[in-house]
């Protein structure tokens, strides 16, 4: 447990800015992470490039939104937060763990991020079992089984965001499908979806305001 601490104190994110009190990122008051880099053109585009952002601990970035008494919500936008997939997750859990909502944006399909997803944990289980069976989570700072999953390592942090997201507004912006008349997104090819409903299910299911 020390060093998986220790590895979420060091571990850094790339970021384009934080907004502390946004209204337009989800229901209610949030905190929105704006995610540095995304190779599929975002709606910010000066946080498309991946090189320019500012880079930040997770830690530090943790302790900013906890200091904010009148957040109870953070969204992770961008740039592209699948592109981060690794610290993105790692913050998500971290935020799960300490009571937060979290919803993200993403230019990708919620389809091909589970597909990739499945993908990486079908082949991991492959590769454990071909080191004996050892569980990866009986031993998760064994220096053989973190070799072995290295080559899929970004795949298996964007199942593990998944994981940690309740709602994902997914899909590309699209100008001739814009409408000013959408609650917390751009263009109407765009999803809100029910992330945990959806994996539970196996289909998508669209999120609906309480």
């Amino acid at each position: 447990m020390a060093a998986m601490e220790n590895d979420f104190e060091n571990a850094t994110i790339s970021l384009y800015g934080t907004v502390p009190d946004s209204i337009v990122d989800g229901p209610g008051l949030r905190y929105a992470v704006f995610v540095q880099g995304c190779s599929h053109g975002c709606h910010n585009p000066e946080s498309q490039p991946a090189e320019g952002g500012t880079e930040t601990t997770l830690a530090a970035l943790l302790a900013d939104i906890r200091a904010n008494g009148l957040v109870h919500d953070v969204t992770l936008s961008g740039g592209e937060p699948f592109e981060q997939p690794k610290a993105c997750a790692a913050l998500a859990a971290e935020l799960k763990r300490n009571g937060y909502g979290v919803w993200s944006y993403s230019g990708y399909l919620y389809e091909d991020l589970a597909k990739r997803a499945d993908k990486a944990r079908a082949e991991r289980d492959r590769r454990i079992g071909a080191l004996g069976g050892k569980a990866l989570h009986e031993n998760p700072e064994e220096a053989m089984v973190s070799e072995a999953l290295a080559d899929i390592a970004d795949d298996l942090a964007v199942g593990d965001l998944l994981d940690s997201i309740d709602v994902l507004v997914d899909g590309p912006f699209v100008e001739s499908r814009k409408s000013l008349e959408l609650k917390w997104c751009g263009s109407s090819n765009q999803r809100l979806i029910d992330v945990p409903a959806t994996r539970r299910t196996g289909s998508i299911v669209e999120w609906q305001p309480t």
